[in-house]
């Protein structure tokens, strides 16, 4: 399954729970639009991982966030991350809630990033 920009063009791409090793992947959900990318790296850049970590009122709902990935990853938390509470990308959390349709840890990082659609497909070659 694959998240579509309005554009047509990836926006989420997604892993299966294992390689063809039956190793597990870190995450299961990538940011692959390039202007969504951009905007969560200056986001991240900028300390956004401790300012969500910090947040109180995120707390039930990264919670809920890394409960709900494990629920349909093979039990991997957002980015392979080891504790519940911690937030070690917030390009996988964003890439998570795109796929789950919305969720307010997406909304958080959206609202806080600036990250929005660009007006073409970035995926398409520059003329």
């Amino acid at each position: 399954m694959a998240v579509r920009c309005p554009h047509g063009g990836p926006a989420v791409i997604q892993n299966a729970p294992t390689n063809a090793d039956g190793h597990p992947f870190p995450t299961r959900d990538w940011l692959a639009c390039r202007a969504l990318v951009t905007a969560v790296s200056r986001l991240e850049a900028e300390g956004g991982v401790r300012m969500l970590e910090s947040d109180p009122e995120m707390a039930d709902a990264l919670a809920h966030a890394h409960a709900r990935h494990a629920e349909v990853h093979a039990g991997h938390r957002v980015a392979g991350s080891g504790n519940p509470d911690h937030v070690k990308c917030l390009h996988a959390h964003l890439a998570f809630a795109l796929a789950e349709g919305g969720t307010p840890v997406g909304d958080w990082i959206l609202e806080r990033s600036g990250a929005q659609w660009p007006a073409t497909c970035c995926a398409e070659p520059a003329a």
